[in-house]
């Protein structure tokens, strides 16, 4: 009687003799084991092997599945149950009851093939059932480069009313270097002879040094504003965007752009990072994509392409000129 009442409560817990387990690992509780998972990220993070947002991104979604697993009907328990149907159900959570889009269910989809890659390097799963699911199409990004106009518009007014500001905004334009990568940036990683910035792995998002090329006006604007006076240690943007020991968020990027966008009356799809898609797309234009693929600090061209939209799609000028056959 005792052995069947304790085979009885394994069952009802999700304990399955005929499962193909192949180890005693994949025996080992779900919740025990994202708990490890999330000691995991959290030392990471404390090596510097795991930039902070990506961490913080990690375990919201991670706190996602938790409670998404804690309001099924049937809950699983063990690291086996982890599987393809479990993984597809909560994809179509985050999709269909959440009402997310086809870009957010796929940033969920990268994160749980991470997590699954995790599982089966400490042998708790057998395979990665992630790469069987296919990622879905996905809309246009909300966010728009700004015409030219719009451009001009923007250096006039800074110009007159926040040049640091405007020194930060050029930067996004002419550099292509992220909003939190620029928050690292300090006086001495600017090379202005040879009219270069370093970035340096510990702080970029593909986790390798990059050199990026600073543009005259970039220059001459630095000058004006005397931030080759401040120490090398000094990071280029504090508070108020000066030069400072202490380093700033990158919210004042974005929190600025916001008042800068209301006070021009642009609208909501305009964004500090649409610099970057900007400068990516005047730069490709006047000097090429492979050049603007470098800058960008891009692996392949595809990713650069991704920048550029409709009219801002470039063409190689030998494709006009092409005497065939026909």
């Amino acid at each position: 009687m005792e052995l069947i009442a304790s085979l009885a409560g394994k069952l009802r817990s999700g304990w399955n003799p005929w499962a193909e387990a192949g180890n005693e690992r994949q025996y080992a509780s779900f919740e025990n084991v994202l708990n490890q998972f999330q000691l995991y990220i959290s030392k990471m993070e404390k090596t510097g092997a795991m930039k902070q947002k990506t961490v913080y991104d990690y375990l919201s979604r991670l706190s996602t599945l938790i409670a998404y697993n804690g309001q099924r009907y049937s809950k699983i328990v063990y690291i086996y149950q982890f599987d393809l149907a479990f993984i597809s159900d909560f994809l179509d959570y985050i999709l269909l009851d959440r009402d997310s889009s086809a870009r957010t269910r796929n940033n969920y989809r990268t994160w749980l093939s991470a997590l699954c890659s995790w599982l089966v390097e400490k042998k708790y799963l057998l395979e990665n059932p992630v790469s069987k699911i296919r990622c879905l199409p996905e809309e246009q990004k909300f966010r728009s480069a700004l015409t030219a106009d719009d451009l001009h518009l923007l250096r006039e007014h800074l110009g007159r009313t926040n040049k640091p500001f405007l020194l930060a905004c050029m930067m996004e334009y002419y550099t292509f270097i992220r909003p939190t990568e620029l928050t690292y940036i300090k006086v001495g990683d600017i090379r202005i002879k040879e009219q270069k910035i370093f970035i340096s792995s510990a702080f970029s998002k593909n986790r390798r040094d990059g050199m990026v090329g600073i543009n005259d006006e970039l220059i001459r604007l630095m000058i004006e504003l005397d931030v080759f006076s401040h120490p090398n240690s000094d990071y280029l943007f504090g508070e108020k965007f000066i030069p400072s020991q202490d380093q700033a968020s990158a919210r004042i990027f974005r929190d600025s752009f916001v008042n800068l966008r209301k006070t021009l009356k642009w609208p909501a799809y305009y964004q500090f990072y649409s610099l970057k898609d900007s400068g990516i797309r005047d730069l490709a234009n006047a000097e090429g994509i492979v050049v603007a693929r470098d800058q960008a600090r891009h692996a392949d061209i595809t990713t650069t392409n991704k920048y550029l939209k409709g009219d801002a799609l470039t063409v190689h000028d030998e494709t006009k000129h092409f005497k065939g056959n026909l």
